[in-house]
């Protein structure tokens, strides 16, 4: 398996992707872009659909990727995938919908461990309080994102 990287300077900072051919299985914040040569066909379109993003043009994504986590956090990401562009759910109404009440702090650490950042929306996941929470890529990344998505779902 050959594992591959390239990067996306993006409005809020530099994206890297990591994967294969196939799958993508990061995109994460960086500090800095590496001397990588990428022909990953997935990452090339995952990158794509970032810029898309970016501009506006896309709200949804279609891309193939891999998760690597537990039986729980994998249910986590995948019920964040549900959360409609431009909307946010509590860290509560994850644990409910899947099927674990009390667990809201457990969803919060798995929320914190997405490793495909953006795709998988955890920047929707806000405080029962309705203020913004943490976000491994900062929180004014976080502001920013639900911004963007606000803006871009009025202009739609």
């Amino acid at each position: 398996m050959n594992i591959q990287k390239a990067y996306f300077e993006s409005p809020i900072g530099i994206i890297e992707v990591t994967g294969t051919d196939d799958l993508v299985y990061t995109v994460n914040f960086t500090d800095e872009i590496k001397d990588e040569i990428c022909d990953s066909r997935e990452i090339k379109n995952c990158i794509s659909q970032l810029k898309e993003y970016f501009t506006g043009k896309r709200k949804n994504f279609s891309i193939n990727y891999a998760l690597d986590g537990t039986d729980f956090q994998k249910r986590v990401w995948n019920e964040m995938v549900k959360i409609p562009f431009g909307e946010v759910v509590s860290y509560k109404d994850i644990a409910l919908s899947i099927g674990h009440p009390k667990a809201f702090r457990a969803v919060g650490s798995a929320v914190g461990k997405n490793p495909i950042s953006i795709i998988i929306p955890c920047h929707r996941v806000v405080k029962s309080n309705g203020t913004i929470g943490n976000y491994g890529g900062g929180r004014w990344r976080k502001s920013w994102l639900l911004n963007h998505e606000t803006k871009s779902k009025i202009g739609a």
